[in-house]
């Protein structure tokens, strides 16, 4: 059975997103908890806490699917390296982010989605992954 992703259901994320403490709210997209490959939507509101983080072993994929937010990387000491503006009709709606990158985002327009893949099965983020 196919699965639809529709205006209804991105508004029913994002009215997720808006009830939740941390303002995001995701959807998880594979077919079963143990795929070799991460697939989500991810309704994110303004102000949501994102820390400036990396994945060292995948890249990732992100896709704006509505709204507005800046993707910033950063280099090892916390500068801010490069922010590219992503938003639906955009020079960038869809940016490829390399392994090891450390990265994070300002979400800019509240009901803001997007897209993100990612290599082998979910795990969070170590502490070593996340930027103090």
């Amino acid at each position: 059975m196919n699965m639809r992703i529709t205006q209804e259901t991105l508004n029913h994320l994002t009215a997720q997103a808006k009830a939740s403490e941390r303002l995001r709210m995701s959807l998880d997209l594979r077919t079963a908890s143990d795929e070799q490959s991460q697939r989500m939507l991810n309704a994110v509101e303004p102000g949501t806490p994102l820390p400036i983080h990396r994945h060292r072993t995948s890249a990732e994929t992100v896709v704006i699917v509505r709204g507005r937010l800046v993707e910033r990387f950063y280099d090892d000491g916390g500068t801010i390296t490069e922010e590219i503006l992503m938003e639906v009709g955009g020079d960038c709606p869809v940016l490829q982010i390399p392994a090891g990158q450390w990265h994070g985002i300002e979400v800019l327009e509240s009901g803001t989605v997007i897209f993100e893949a990612k290599d082998g099965a979910y795990a969070p983020l170590t502490e070593e992954d996340l930027m103090r």
